[in-house]
């Protein structure tokens, strides 16, 4: 600024006097110097320490939070600015942070973070933001900080739902559960007759032997398996909202695994038209949630036409007791022959439940007031769309096929409403 100072007056024709130029000259490379020593102490200064805390697990389209702990020892205090280079999939908030530390201080910072997509991720390193002592200059510094983390389906509502009554959290998803007390088909226990039991439930010889009414205590078979054959192929891309048709899917397997499990129930799962193909035999027990989440965690869709018929008879080749599958996909017009060859196939064998979800713009283009010719041709294509998708629905029922025409975000109240009473009813 004195420099410009200077040479505006020069220009102008006045008189500078020349100590005002040498003192000029003289700041200049005292400012340099100064510079070049800061920038020497900034190059010898060491990095701080960090350490990310990272949780193993996270749930797609959740937020959860990330914290770092940085640590020095400068003798001086210092504020620097600390960014963490989150792995693309993965979008954050609060990034970069700044942070002043005193000598010998620890310091902590936290952001959020939301996975976008499913699989496994790897955090390398993080960015940090040095100033100088005299603030001339700033460096950056990336400090190797490795760290992985495993982003699931959204299965928090499952564990969530421990902490509820199970009847009152299946109200709470839309299940509706048809009660049939003491009709189911295994055995369970005597007891005495209540108000409301049927004449067909009494023991007549525990009857005469404890000469007061004893009826038979029935519970639903509780060694059934199901298997879930998913479409991994190009249908499974349709996207509603934040999740992918094929993330509601998986959600909608985990939401009946869980119940299935609780009601002693074995659970396995058959992909198909995906990269790798992938089957997890049917199991029992709790454990089996934790091993279906590892298997799926890093799925995806792609563009892959969905060939039922091999599908089936690879299925039909691994699984060989009977059991219920559900088969989840997006039904077209063009599936009809081929689709109800492989599904009347499998169900020689199996009790075959036909999941077919349905993209929320035909609804609402159905339900939007028709004002000009553009929108009237859209609903006209719409309406025919979903009326030949009805047709092959409507195909696969009248051959006893099972079909659920549903929206991806209530597939899973749908198929835990259609197992349960198909459970109550005993004819899984």
């Amino acid at each position: 600024m004195v420099a410009i100072i200077i040479g505006t007056l020069a220009a102008s024709g006045v008189d500078v006097p020349n100590g005002i130029s040498v003192a000029c000259w003289g700041l200049l490379a005292a400012t340099i110097i100064f510079s070049l020593i800061d920038a020497l102490k900034l190059s010898r200064l060491p990095s701080p320490r960090l350490q990310r805390q990272l949780p193993g697990s996270l749930a797609l389209g959740r937020w959860s939070e990330v914290r770092i702990t940085v640590e020095h020892d400068y003798p001086q205090p210092i504020t620097l600015s600390v960014f963490d280079h989150v792995p693309e999939g993965l979008t954050f908030e609060n990034l970069p942070q700044p942070m002043t530390l005193r000598p010998g201080e620890q310091g902590e910072l936290g952001y959020r973070l939301r996975p976008l997509s499913r699989g496994h991720f790897d955090f390398e390193r993080c960015e940090v933001n040095l100033p100088s002592a005299l603030r001339f200059w700033t460096t950056r510094r990336y400090v190797p900080l490795m760290d992985a983390s495993r982003v699931y389906p959204d299965f928090a509502r499952l564990y969530g739902g421990q902490l509820l009554a199970v009847d009152n959290w299946l109200s709470q998803l839309g299940v509706q559960q048809r009660q049939r007390r003491g009709l189911g088909l295994e055995f369970h226990q005597l007891r005495e007759f209540r108000e409301g039991d049927s004449l067909r439930q009494i023991d007549w010889k525990a009857t005469a032997r404890q000469r007061t009414p004893i009826a038979r205590e029935y519970q639903d078979d509780r060694d059934q398996q199901i298997v879930f054959m998913l479409d991994c192929g190009r249908r499974m891309r349709s996207q509603d909202g934040d999740l992918a048709h094929f993330d509601h899917a998986l959600n909608a397997c985990l939401l009946l695994s869980y119940i299935a499990l609780r009601q002693g129930d074995a659970v396995g799962i058959s992909t198909f038209a995906g990269e790798q193909d992938r089957y997890l035999a049917p199991v029992k027990g709790t454990g089996q949630l934790n091993r279906l989440l590892n298997s799926v965690y890093d799925l995806g869709s792609t563009q892959r036409p969905a060939d039922y018929s091999a599908a089936v008879r690879q299925l039909l080749a691994r699984q060989k007791r009977r059991a219920l599958v559900v088969l989840i996909t997006n039904l077209r017009d063009e599936d009809d022959e081929q689709l109800l060859s492989a599904v009347k196939q499998l169900g020689r064998q199996h009790r075959v439940l036909v999941a077919s979800l349905r993209e929320e713009v035909l609804d609402n283009v159905r339900q939007t007031p028709v004002q000009t010719w553009h929108d009237a041709l859209a609903y006209c294509g719409t309406v025919d769309f979903l009326n030949a998708r009805t047709a092959l629905h409507e195909r696969l029922i009248a051959h006893g096929v099972p079909v659920l025409d549903t929206r991806p975000g209530e597939l899973g109240a749908q198929l835990v409403s259609r197992y349960l009473g198909w459970k109550k009813a005993g004819t899984l």
